[in-house]
């Protein structure tokens, strides 16, 4: 599962790397145009801060003096970071792709998904 975790960040992180550049030139004029620099901002920033927690759930996974049951709550939390910026980064990125505001009702979703991770991540540690 830690593989997984941290090929999950590295891809995370490459797309947001990648991302922010793509917005910061290729669109810069369109999202100044459409109002929406900032929510892009967002979406990437979110998903690189995110894409570096999950790097940090699979190094925590190796680590040897890692219970069981601290495990189980850093895998949860792994799962939830990657769904939080699927669903929100995703959200604001189709927004700023298609002008479709209606994509901003699930942000919430992923946030709260990643303001679970963590949680999770809390209770992992405090249980170990």
């Amino acid at each position: 599962m830690y593989k997984f975790f941290i090929q999950s960040g590295a891809i995370l992180g490459f797309l947001g790397v990648a991302l922010g550049a793509f917005g910061a030139h290729a669109l810069r004029a369109t999202l100044a145009l459409s109002n929406r620099a900032d929510t892009f901002e967002t979406a990437v920033k979110y998903q690189f801060y995110h894409a570096l927690a999950l790097v940090a759930i699979g190094i925590l996974l190796q680590v040897p003096a890692t219970s069981a049951d601290s495990a189980k709550f850093y895998g949860w939390a792994g799962y939830a970071y990657l769904f939080g910026v699927i669903i929100f980064s995703g959200s604001l990125y189709a927004i700023c792709f298609t002008g479709i505001t209606k994509f901003g009702a699930v942000a919430p979703i992923g946030g709260l998904l990643m303001l679970a991770g963590w949680a999770l991540l809390l209770v992992g540690v405090l249980k170990s």
